[in-house]
């Protein structure tokens, strides 16, 4: 992994550049941490090799799993970081694309990437925070003066 904080004047960019075989979730994760970065807006691009995704089924309360076993390109990657209990959450939507063109998508619950995910990260509004939505079960932002 290869990090760059990069400072503007409305607050900071950081640059997260994912190898072949590290899992993007974890190390953004982990670069979050370590530069304190608590609430954000995120967006990548890259490719996988493989991925799982998920998407949020109510009844449940939980996510289904839905793997991608085949080399995906990441045509968009897009979502936010907010705190909660102090630590940075990541949370973050995928739109995939295979070899046939035909996408998947969902929640990105976990990935290999392949070659390369190129992940910036800018830095919003420090005071979010997100707390667990009694309803869904979900940590959902809660948005200012709330």
């Amino acid at each position: 992994m290869r990090t760059e904080e990069l400072h503007q004047p409305t607050g900071r960019v950081l640059v997260v550049v994912c190898d072949k075989g590290e899992e993007p979730v974890s190390v953004i994760g982990a670069a979050l941490r370590r530069h304190d970065l608590r609430a954000g807006r995120v967006t990548a691009v890259g490719g996988f090799q493989q991925a799982e995704v998920g998407w949020f089924d109510r009844e449940r309360r939980d996510y289904r799993r839905i793997p991608v076993r085949e080399q995906v390109e990441v045509l968009s990657l897009l979502g936010d970081v907010a705190s909660r209990d102090g630590e940075p959450v990541l949370h973050v939507h995928a739109v995939l694309g295979r070899a046939d063109g035909s996408t998947v998508g969902g929640h990105l619950l976990s990935a290999q990437v392949w070659p390369t995910l190129e992940v910036i990260v800018t830095e919003v509004a420090p005071e979010l925070a997100k707390r667990v939505d009694p309803e869904t079960g979900l940590a959902l932002i809660a948005g200012p003066g709330r």
